[in-house]
């Protein structure tokens, strides 16, 4: 399969706006069905996704039209924009953070151990099909010796990113062309993370990796030029799945879990224009 050489298609822009939704109706239409809103809606409104699961939110894509995947652990789950479930199947766990490239969902999954030295982890990519979510292939990235954790897509090649262990130096990511047979190890110009990088994205020519916290300070995303450098590291937390919009703004994901179910919703978030005002300032 022939993979497009730059991002993922055009994304709505942020300017698409509630209208539709918002605006007053008729009384006549109102038996009518309503559209489901578009991405350019959610980015202004977020959305929450339906129902409970038992393992928590790993990661989140789009197709940029219709449908938003989210990696729950153990169930891969797709949804219309509402965040009402489309289909739903199980999955062996742990599958972690997700992409969609040219109707193809690529899904970060570690069969082994996360962050052991001795590196027992069995790193995969799984592809599912985006449309009924049928599983269409299986690579191995062994070179994800801390378990494999995250992948996206962006500036002509996959990125997958994975676990950590604790002593370790520096964070490193793999580059991988659409066949997955030989991977680029790039060190990441950053101080290592708890548990080593969750989620990551491609959006405005930087990439972006979200991190769990230590139980001291708050979680960590790292921002990056799209060569790996020029690093720098915010008080954030995109740990639970990013999904790039237009000009650097972001759904971000978020979850929470109680004692055996966990529900998760995404919210907007334009973390390039918060950058660049100040909000968010460089640890």
């Amino acid at each position: 399969m022939a993979l497009p050489m730059t991002d993922h298609p055009a994304r709505r822009s942020l300017l698409v706006g509630l209208t539709a939704f918002a605006a007053a109706r008729p009384l006549g239409a109102l038996a009518q069905p309503v559209a489901p809103p578009s991405m350019g809606a959610l980015a202004l409104g977020g959305v929450a996704l339906s129902g409970v699961y038992s393992g928590h939110l790993q990661g989140v894509c789009t197709n940029d039209r219709d449908a938003i995947y989210w990696s729950m652990t153990t169930s891969l789950v797709k949804t219309d924009t509402t965040g009402a479930v489309v289909r739903q199947i199980p999955v062996p766990g742990h599958h972690g953070d997700l992409c969609h490239v040219a109707g193809r969902i690529y899904v970060a999954v570690n069969l082994g151990l996360f962050n052991d030295p001795q590196k027992r982890a069995d790193s995969w990519v799984y592809v599912y099909d985006a449309q009924d979510l049928s599983l269409v292939a299986r690579h191995p990235v062994p070179a994800l010796v801390y378990g494999a954790g995250g992948v996206a897509f962006g500036d002509g090649r996959f990125i997958v990113v994975g676990g950590l262990p604790e002593g370790a130096a520096q964070n490193q990511v793999y580059a991988y062309g659409p066949d997955f047979q030989a991977a680029q190890a790039i060190a990441l110009k950053a101080a290592p993370t708890f548990k080593g990088l969750q989620t990551a994205a491609y959006n405005d020519g930087h990439w972006w990796f979200g991190c769990y916290g230590r139980p001291e300070f708050t979680e960590v995303l790292i921002r990056t030029d799209r060569s790996f450098g020029a690093a720098q590291a915010f008080a954030f937390d995109a740990s639970t799945g990013l999904v790039p919009l237009d000009g650097g703004a972001f759904l971000v994901a978020r979850s929470a879990c109680g004692k055996e179910s966990c529900v998760a919703r995404l919210s907007p978030a334009p973390l390039s224009a918060w950058i660049q005002s100040g909000r968010l300032k460089p640890l």
